[in-house]
């Protein structure tokens, strides 16, 4: 920490002795170093790179942002399938593209890290409302350019809120819709004052009741920034503050309990009671509450809590027209809670031994477990500082960049009361520490060659070093991984006229999940592998334009769950030596005449796993029985995703668009069995926004969206279990439903 504060003091001692010419008073060509921040020019890929990107400016992130979750306004972007937990997009929200989940997908904030330094997932609802203060986004798909942070196995989204704005504004948006679904933003900014300085802030709340029973969702949120400028340099500080409370919705739904289907549910019912779930009101639930809406959770404090605060400092320096240079130093502090009831007939989770303590005795009696209320904590911080110096001259640049980033974590748990005694007060039954250190180092280079061809390369070395002290069902394992990954990438361009086309490789390196770690001091995983080749070809005209996208993912040692089982008990993910990725991605857009566009894309792939082994517990004998496959389709991988957009614009003021979305079947492991699966389905959405200009406000927009026009029953996210009982193998499925027909309408007043 007071390496972080120096570095704060001598960056700010750099600007004060740079202050010279009032950046109003510089003609506009010199405003190009703020335009477009440094921190992004470093990561994105550019215009000729060649990788696959799709990138979104702030006007269309603005016309989709009424107060769902992220993940819902990237939707209609190529590969992409998103879900909910509560089933309306706020709150916890998921995201696959290109078949990989979160996990394996790199985000960052103006170039900072953001994933989850364990468990590797990007949480979005810590960040409620971000999407109002971001500018401009870019999903590379596939490795991408090398990047700060978690490695890349799936695609890169990059989220950029550092823009120069030189004039004041003021916004109030205001949404309400179903199930009653309010969003709330305010935001201003300074403009430029006194010639060097900007503040820009939002103060965010979205309030949900949720699809779910109970899927409630309180979260709230404020952005400040504050910006000094000068002719060749500026210094920004950030703070991005989110705080999340929402009740649990996590456990999803049977399926038999979805498909409405009572023997399936009784013998569900009587197979898991007591061993499966926490609590015998909840599951007796099955029988009495909604198939669509059903949540397994009726204790009303089972909620989730966290608060995650972001403190950012930005230096840029333009040293010539050809050398830029970029820093950053940021803290991330996060800390929280879940809470949650156990009841005495959950053998797994209220018996006294698992947590560390004997039976308790009372007179004569002896008691093995109790109802009881627990709370799991965990507290960190995430901290570091990145770096890139930019050149560019002629038709040669070059960018030297890096960062490091340590992560302190504290994982630890409270039991706060039980029914029948035996816990000392405040009794901390497990406390986890955990240290991650991570540090990388990457050039890139890009060459035009004569008029039309442009080559580029780029490498990076990545360092971790990870430090695990246990596990609250394990705590004798203490592991201490270290990890080198060289990361190349390299590719070629060809630009006439109107046509491009690219081809790239790409290797990236992935280390294991936190969890990964607990299956067993003899049976720790291995890191995975990635090589990415991509092949693209696009066309650009005035009325029109497609592109078509060819891809050949090859992973080594992919961590996948198998249904085995770790040393205490847990599943956890095993190495498969060998996968792949095959696909083809088709975009195009159109607007034959001034009131018509339409913009569609779709995704056709194959997603396939070689000797894959299948473990199921047997409950008749013990132990598991194992099942091999030669090849299979890989969970959560549809054949099929496509996205459509009609767009009529009757009026200069009015506009109707009709967003759908198609997903083809995908299964919920990697056995490839038909009753594992979730169905295709296809979702119509209706967007009609109206513009407004007057003197009172710079212009208003009035939005209405219809949500699932056509009231399609469908589960995009799930997860499954087999067992052996009876002498038969039996499959439970669990599925997360999404709403029917409902509605958002907004107000977004701009002064």
């Amino acid at each position: 920490m007071k390496k972080f504060l120096a570095l704060i003091s001598l960056l700010t001692a750099v600007a004060t002795l740079n202050a010279q010419t009032p950046l109003s008073a510089l003609p506009k060509d010199s405003l190009k170093l703020f335009l477009q921040p440094v921190e992004v020019r470093a990561l994105r890929a550019g215009e000729k790179a060649p990788f696959t990107k799709t990138d979104l400016n702030r006007q269309q992130i603005e016309k989709t942002n009424i107060g769902q979750d992220l993940p819902f306004l990237l939707n209609q972007t190529p590969s992409v399938v998103i879900n909910s937990d509560a089933g309306n997009g706020v709150g916890y929200t998921g995201i696959y593209i290109r078949g990989t989940d979160d996990s394996r997908i790199n985000m960052t904030l103006n170039g900072i890290p953001y994933n989850d330094a364990e468990e590797q997932a990007i949480f979005f609802v810590d960040l409620p409302d971000f999407a109002s203060s971001v500018n401009s986004i870019q999903i590379q798909r596939g490795v991408g350019t090398s990047s700060n942070g978690a490695g890349a196995f799936g695609a890169t989204i990059n989220f950029s809120t550092n823009e120069f704005n030189e004039k004041p504004y003021a916004e109030f948006n205001n949404s309400f819709g179903s199930f009653n679904t309010w969003k709330n933003t305010l935001k201003a900014g300074s403009g430029l004052i006194d010639g060097h300085f900007t503040i820009d802030m939002r103060l965010s709340r979205i309030a949900s009741d949720g699809y779910i029973d109970r899927a409630t969702s309180d979260l709230r949120s404020l952005y400040f920034s504050a910006a000094w400028y000068d002719k060749n340099s500026s210094l920004r500080f950030n703070i991005l503050q989110g705080k999340e409370k929402t009740y649990q919705a996590w456990n999803g739904i049977p399926q038999a309990k979805w498909d409405g289907n009572q023997t399936a549910l009784q013998q569900h019912y009587d197979n898991n009671i007591g061993s499966l779930y926490f609590n015998q009101q909840d599951s007796l639930n099955l029988f009495r509450s909604s198939n669509r809406t059903y949540n397994y959770f009726t204790y009303k404090d089972q909620t989730d809590n966290y608060w995650q605060n972001h403190y950012q400092l930005f230096f840029n320096h333009q040293w010539s027209n050809e050398l830029t240079f970029n820093s950053a130093v940021f803290l991330t502090r996060g800390y929280g809670y879940f809470q949650e009831y156990h009841d005495q007939g959950d053998s797994a989770n209220a018996k006294y031994t698992s947590y560390g303590l004997p039976p308790y005795i009372i007179g004569a009696d002896t008691l093995q477990s109790t109802n009881l209320i627990r709370q799991r904590w965990l507290d960190n911080y995430f901290y570091g500082s990145v770096l890139s110096l930019q050149y560019k001259r002629n038709n040669t640049e070059l960018i030297l960049g890096g960062g490091y980033d340590r992560y302190d974590g504290k994982h630890y748990g409270y039991v706060l009361w039980a029914a029948n005694g035996g816990f000392p007060d405040d009794y901390r039954y497990y406390y986890e520490p955990a240290i991650k250190i991570d540090y990388n180092v990457y050039a890139k280079w890009q060459q035009q060659f004569g008029q039309h061809w442009t080559g580029f390369a780029d490498v990076q070395w990545r360092h971790l070093d990870y430090e695990l002290d246990g596990f609250d069902d394990n705590p004798a394992i203490l592991v201490h991984p270290k990890y080198n990954f060289v990361n190349p990438k390299a590719g070629i361009t060809y630009t006439h006229y109107n046509w491009q086309a690219y081809f790239s490789y790409a290797m990236a390196g992935h280390e294991p999940n936190r969890e990964d770690f607990e299956a067993g001091v003899n049976d720790q995983p291995k890191p995975e592998r990635l090589h990415d080749f991509e092949l693209g070809l696009q066309r650009r005209g005035l009325k029109y334009s497609w592109g078509v996208t060819g891809y050949y993912m090859l992973y080594h040692n992919q961590l996948v769950l198998t249904g085995k089982i770790n040393d205490v008990g847990d599943y956890t993910r095993s190495n498969i030596a060998r996968s792949y990725r095959l696909g083809i991605e088709l975009q195009g857009s159109a607007k034959p005449v001034n009131w018509l566009s339409v913009d569609a894309n779709l995704a056709l792939s194959q997603n396939k796993a070689f000797n894959y082994v299948e473990y199921d517990n047997n409950y008749d004998n013990g132990g598991q029985v194992s099942h091999a496959y030669n090849t299979t389709t890989i969970a959560f991988s549809p054949a099929v995703v496509g996205a459509a957009t009609l767009n009529f614009m009757p009026g200069r003021h009015f506009t109707l668009s009709l967003p759908a979305k198609y997903v083809s079947k995908e299964y919920l492991d990697n056995a490839q069995q038909e009753n594992r699966k979730l169905d295709g389905y296809y979702v119509q959405n209706l967007r009609a926004v109206y513009t407004l200009t007057n003197k009172l406000s710079r212009e208003t927009d009035i939005i209405f969206q219809l949500n699932n026009v056509f009231n399609k029953r469908y589960t995009p996210n799930g997860y499954t279990t087999s067992y052996i009982s009876g002498g038969q193998l039996q499959t439970d499925n669990f599925v997360f439903p999404m709403a029917g027909t409902n509605f958002m309408v907004a107000v977004n007043i701009k002064l």
